[in-house]
């Protein structure tokens, strides 16, 4: 996913996970398919999440950026959104994901920006628009979230 230094989290989410000794961006990195994408996240709350991709490497046979890889950056942004809602306690599954296609982008580089549209105890939707560097709208697309308990919830201590 390329260097995750950049990301910008806010200061007490990183000391939140600090505490169980987990690496932040790693664990809200894009993963094996995100680095093979190079999707970068830029920003980083549970009200905005900002990342990029190149559009090279990204296309289908026409040399159009693919629907589908707009759709990885979709759910890769609204779940990122989604995890720092649900906070270190829960893990977000995507379970929803509706993606519409304005234009096409042939090169440079597409960027994401991922808005809560809800946020509840047990499901989050964000909002994605992706535009190209002309700032024209390729994307648009809605992810919703499962909050599940995360799976290291019996090593922390209960909640205040």
């Amino acid at each position: 996913m390329g260097e995750q230094n950049h990301v910008k989290f806010p200061q007490e989410v990183l000391d939140e996970y600090a505490a169980y000794g987990m690496d932040l961006p790693a664990v809200f990195s894009a993963g094996h398919l995100g680095t093979r994408m190079g999707i970068e996240i830029k920003e980083a709350s549970a009200d905005r999440v900002v990342g990029t991709m190149p559009v090279e490497g990204n296309t289908q046979p026409y040399g159009l950026l693919h629907g589908g890889a707009s759709a990885v950056l979709a759910e890769t942004l609204g779940s990122v959104g989604s995890m720092l809602h649900g906070g270190i306690r829960k893990v977000a599954v995507g379970v929803d994901l509706n993606c519409t296609h304005h234009t096409s982008a042939r090169s440079g580089l597409v960027t994401g920006v991922a808005t809560p549209v809800h946020r509840g105890r047990t499901t989050a939707t964000y909002e994605v628009v992706i535009t190209d560097e002309q700032d024209r709208r390729v994307c648009t697309a809605r992810l919703t979230c499962l909050l599940k308990d995360s799976p290291l919830i019996d090593q922390m201590p209960p909640a205040a």
